[in-house]
Order: C-alpha cells, then sequence, then structure tokens
C-alpha cells in the first residue's frame, strides 16, 4: 500500500487524529498545490483550483478541514 493511501485511509478513519504534517504530505501527494501562508494559515488549492486554507492546532489538523479536503477530493477524484 503506497504512503498516500495509508494517509487517505487513516484521514477517513480518524480525521481528528491526523498529525498536520502528515495532512500537508497527503495534500501534497494527491496533487494539492502550496500557494502561500498568511499568518498561521496555509493556502493550498486542489488540481480543481478549490481553495483549502489550513492550520495547524498543537501539530494535528483540525477535523474539519480534514473533512473539507475530503469531500473536494472525493468530488474531483469522481469526475475524472
Amino acid at each position: 500500500m503506497r504512503r498516500r493511501d495509508r494517509l487517505l485511509s487513516k484521514a477517513r478513519n480518524n480525521p481528528n487524529g491526523l498529525r498536520f504534517r502528515e495532512f500537508e504530505a497527503l495534500l501534497s501527494q494527491c496533487g494539492w498545490i502550496f500557494d502561500h501562508q498568511t499568518g498561521s494559515h496555509r493556502i493550498w488549492y486542489s488540481p480543481g483550483r478549490y481553495r483549502l486554507p489550513i492550520q495547524s492546532k498543537r501539530g494535528q489538523a483540525k477535523g474539519y478541514q480534514v473533512r473539507g479536503f475530503l469531500m473536494q477530493y472525493d468530488q474531483e477524484t469522481q469526475n475524472e
């Protein structure tokens, strides 16, 4: 199983349990592009140009941001 698939599985099973660095690795491996950072918010764009601001909370990814990514990822990969 590839790392991207492991991280996707981990994100789907427990969105609140994903470390921030794992979340950023997942975004990158799924083809999302880091655009810029404003304060603590890091702005990522999907291949379909969906904008997702993310930020770390004590080294953890925020669950609602992971869920937002998963919804958009599923929607974009479904349309391929």
